[in-house]
């Protein structure tokens, strides 16, 4: 009876089919937009795709009633519809079934290959950025377990337009000093200068071994020697690619990685509670200079084995698609070095060392000589070609009292100052002050970098002096004219999937790049629940089973004076914010401790806060204001003098305020007689 039932009800869905009701508005159940196209093509016979050919009666009429009865008489039959139900419908056995979950078993696994970790695992590990978190550069960690712990870069980061006299910023070391009996090493990634500018500084308070490729120790080495350190290169371990290097409770390995200087890597960690995979700055470049692509199969077998956690650069991570190749700049220099008949002046990053090989190399094929101008660059450009990195002859070397026996189509300079600093060579040159080159109306010059963010305007302003003189600048112009060392989103996602890691903590980059970088690891698989954004300070502890932030230790900045190498207190920098902002006061005068009056005629200065023409009005208030407090003072505070110019201080003070709205530096000077 079942059996009949189910053929009567198949009897009828043939039969809507065929005959489908135009007025009625429900499809029969299992129906879709393909079979309702269908159904059409078979009612209307003449519109078939198809030829369709007829008996010689011609009449369809009969036909489809012929075919719609020997439907009915045998329903399971197929009719000619794609769609109708098979006489044979496939079966799974169980061989096939195992097949299938084994398959789907493996898939998982290979996507999720942290599943391998061992989640009885006790041991735990703590990761805290000191720098390099809700910034660009500054870069410093610290990877520590109860008994170990590895500085992982120790860099510098720049100053804002308002600290006043600050050349460089470096982090504050006070929570290494906190666990300096358990750090065995500082661990180095590459040689700019945010990931080593502040390894000087924090060797002037404490000193560990430091590991790194010999590239990025000679460019500690070179700012060791400028900082008295010369000694200190004793702590220097070179390291090996590929090859593990046990330190303390951890076992590190240099993979090699392509960025914007040479010799960058990225780092595997193998630690008691997992493996860590730090990317530190990174992009995928296939076609590099120097022919050494990433190491992708590194950090494939790393992943294979299962990641506990993958902390990655985020500074591009708004950027859609792939960051180009360095090699495409050459293209752009060869293009500049075929139709410049004057003068090339390259400025461009000094660690920027591809780049600058680049410039160099494209000069030698067009028989230009090169001229190095800078200290940084000409010490830069030394270490590379004495480990071999710069392949090019000293005969193509010229020194910069040279540059005028060539003619100009036959000169590179190459220069530092792409950031518009003040003090570098390319500046001076755009305001006439350097003492060898000055710019010609048929010289080019070309800024290959990016502005650092928050040197915009100096970088404006470099480029206005070389305007005005009447010199060709290329800048933004010219699409190629720089590439960035850092992945986009694109290259971001091979990094997560070939790690496939199963916590993430993006770093490196503001917080609105690690933001969009975690949306970028959920988007490839990475559990939302599984990713932390931190900032600097913020300590958190990772383990087989679990994330967290555990706490937050001390972080800041120390401000550094790099033309004499001394640190600038904290509360030099709020004077000259303050005296930048609202001026200062001077106020000296002599007071009769018997008469309660000053004595003679108070002298008063002011910068900053009032114009020349306000500045007899402002003086007479102030005197009034000082005669007034002088009266109303106890007799025992005229005894003494620093309680009389607190006194002083804060009611002028309270009326600057009334009248200006700003906060001046008030500096009186009173001697009670």
């Amino acid at each position: 009876m079942e059996n009949n039932k189910d053929n009567n009800v198949e009897k009828q869905q043939n039969q809507h089919r065929r005959h489908p009701n135009p007025h009625r508005s429900n499809r029969p159940q299992g129906s879709n937009v393909q079979q309702e196209g269908e159904n059409k093509e078979q009612a209307r016979p003449n519109q078939q795709k198809r030829p369709h050919f007829r008996p010689k009666n011609n009449k369809p009429n009969n036909n489809q009633n012929e075919n719609a009865s020997q439907a009915n008489k045998n329903p399971n039959q197929q009719s000619g519809g794609k769609n109708e139900k098979r006489k044979n419908p496939i079966t799974v056995s169980e061989d096939m079934n195992r097949s299938l979950q084994a398959n789907k078993a493996a898939q998982d696994l290979r996507m999720n290959p942290w599943k391998m970790l061992d989640v009885n695992n006790n041991a735990k590990v703590r990761f805290t950025p000191l720098g390099g978190l809700g910034e660009i550069g500054g870069n410093m960690a610290v990877i520590e377990t109860e008994d170990s712990a590895i500085i992982f870069d120790v860099g510098m980061s720049f100053p804002d337009e308002t600290m006043h006299g600050v050349d460089i910023l470096v982090p504050d070391f006070s929570y290494l000093h906190s666990i300096k009996n358990k750090i065995k090493a500082i661990v180095i990634s590459h040689a700019h200068e945010d990931h080593i500018g502040a390894m000087p500084y924090l060797f002037k308070e404490l000193k560990f071994p430091i590991y790194g490729t010999p590239l990025a120790l000679a460019m500690i080495k070179n700012k060791f020697d400028e900082h008295g350190l010369r000694n200190d290169s004793s702590y220097f371990n070179f390291v090996t690619k590929r090859q593990p290097y046990p330190i303390g409770d951890f076992v590190v390995e240099w993979m090699h990685m392509t960025h914007s200087i040479v010799d960058s890597c990225s780092l595997a960690i193998q630690t008691p509670a997992g493996t860590l995979i730090h990317t530190a700055d990174f992009k995928m470049d296939y076609t590099p200079i120097d022919g050494y692509g990433p190491d992708l199969h590194r950090l494939a077998y790393y992943g294979s084995k299962g990641v506990l956690c993958l902390f990655s650069d985020s500074t591009n991570s708004h950027n859609p698609g792939f960051t180009k190749s360095e090699a495409s700049v050459g293209k752009t220099f060869e293009h500049i070095f075929m139709t410049t008949k004057g003068r090339v002046i390259m400025s461009t990053f000094s660690s920027n060392l591809h780049r600058i090989y680049q410039a160099m190399e494209k000069a030698v094929k067009h028989g230009r000589k090169i001229c190095v101008i800078g200290r940084s660059m000409e010490r830069n450009v030394e270490t590379t070609r004495a480990l071999g990195y710069v392949d090019i002859s000293d005969k193509h070397f010229i020194e910069v009292h040279e540059v005028a026996k060539y003619p100009d189509n036959e000169v590179l300079i190459v220069t530092t100052g792409s950031q518009g600093e003040t003090m570098a060579a390319l500046f001076r040159m755009a305001t006439d002050e350097h003492r060898h080159i000055k710019l010609k109306p048929s010289d080019v010059v070309l800024i290959s970098a990016r502005a650092i963010p928050g040197n915009e305007g100096s970088v404006s302003k470099l480029m206005n002096h070389i305007v005005k003189g009447g010199t060709t600048v290329h800048y933004t112009d010219l699409a190629d004219m720089h590439v960035s060392g850092h992945a986009a989103q694109e290259e971001q996602k091979l990094m997560l999937r070939l790690v496939q890691p199963k916590f993430f903590l993006p770093v490196h980059g503001e917080y609105n790049h690690i933001a969009q970088h975690a949306k970028t690891a959920v988007a490839c698989g990475v559990d939302e629940r599984n990713i932390l954004l931190m900032s600097d300070g913020d300590q958190v502890e990772i383990t087989p089973k679990y994330i967290k932030k555990v706490k937050t230790v001390k972080t800041g900045k120390t401000y550094i004076d790099n033309q004499n190498n001394v640190t600038i207190e904290n509360d030099i920098v709020l004077d000259r914010q303050k005296l930048a902002e609202d001026g200062i006061i001077n106020i000296v005068a002599q007071v009769s401790q018997e008469a309660q009056k000053i004595v003679g005629k108070p002298v008063i200065t002011c910068h900053g806060l009032v114009s020349s023409r306000e500045m007899k009005r402002f003086t007479a208030d102030i005197e009034a204001i000082l005669e007034t407090l002088l009266v109303s003072l106890k007799p025992e505070l005229l005894r003494d003098h620093k309680a009389v110019e607190n006194e002083i201080r804060n009611s002028v003070r309270k009326h600057v305020i009334k009248i200006k709205k700003r906060y001046p530096l008030i500096l009186p000077t009173i001697f009670i007689i």
